[in-house]
């Protein structure tokens, strides 16, 4: 009797996780569709911002739901309950693109706030316009001041030393060739270790460790600055860190736009095709 009606709880758990499963899937149809309507170079309702929360966290819930339900069937039902592998996966999947999704809504929203306040406009509560989002680094922060960098490129300037002429620090505000060079490096956990804890930054540069094996950054160039010295840089930090095999990968950047291109997204691809110790610049 007690295992009948073990059987019959554990039917009804699995019946709820599969009408979860439905409601989840329409759920992430729409979610995906209120993303791609916030995408660069539109301007859309600002309604969809409570749109994209309120689908994200209806999503939430029903992943949570799910996870609670198996949590059970796995520590109390075990002997009669059969997992289902594919639906497993297809959870897992929809769990991993939800954060993606919304971490992508979250830090174009941070980053249209930045560029708002830079260039000190009002908020108009009617629309939202969407700026070119950042696809190098992970954190925010490090978004949010990547973008203020480069939107502010030509108003930063160099803190010339005391015995620097009026002619040096004319050349400095004058030259208009000023770009940022965003860099990946990659290598051994260990040497990623040492890497980061010698290089050393100065105040506009960003750098952020996104995985145990790769380190990203983003230099800013305050004058005109050619390939081969920005790869010196990169060089620099392997041999002060005492790690010249680690591979460097730098893209140049002139403009927001170009933090919208496709190839941007390709850097770990183009990490993994290269040598141990090699350095490339890709000019975009």
């Amino acid at each position: 009797m007690e295992k009948e009606k073990a059987q019959r709880y554990v039917a009804s758990l699995e019946q709820v996780v599969r009408n979860t499963c439905v409601d989840l899937r329409e759920a992430m149809i729409q979610f995906q569709g209120y993303s791609q309507r916030f995408t660069v170079g539109r301007t859309v309702p600002a309604g969809i911002v409570t749109d994209i929360r309120k689908a994200y966290k209806e999503i939430h819930d029903q992943l949570t739901k799910i996870k609670g339900i198996n949590q059970l069937l796995e520590s109390r039902y075990r002997p009669y309950y059969r997992r289902d592998s594919l639906r497993d996966k297809e959870i897992a999947e929809y769990g991993f693109l939800v954060r993606n999704l919304y971490a992508r809504f979250e830090s174009m929203l941070q980053a249209m706030e930045a560029k708002r306040a830079l260039e000190g406009k009002e908020v108009d509560p009617g629309v939202v316009d969407v700026p070119v989002p950042s696809q190098w680094f992970r954190f925010r922060e490090n978004e949010i001041n990547l973008l203020r960098n480069l939107q502010g490129l030509y108003d930063l300037d160099y803190k010339i030393g005391p015995g620097a002429g009026i002619e040096q620090r004319k050349r400095v505000t004058e030259n208009k060739l000023r770009s940022l060079s965003l860099f990946a490096l990659s290598g051994e956990g260990r040497a990623m270790d040492n890497l980061q804890s010698g290089i050393r930054l100065r105040e506009y540069d960003i750098q952020e460790r996104c995985t145990k094996e790769e380190l990203r950054g983003a230099l800013t160039h305050l004058r005109e600055i050619s390939l081969a010295e920005a790869e010196g840089v990169i060089k620099r930090f392997r041999e002060s860190s005492g790690v010249p095999r680690v591979k460097g990968l730098l893209f140049t950047i002139q403009s927001q736009e170009d933090l919208g291109k496709a190839i941007l997204g390709s850097a770990d691809n183009i990490l993994k095709g290269m040598t141990n110790g090699e350095v490339k610049t890709i000019p975009i």
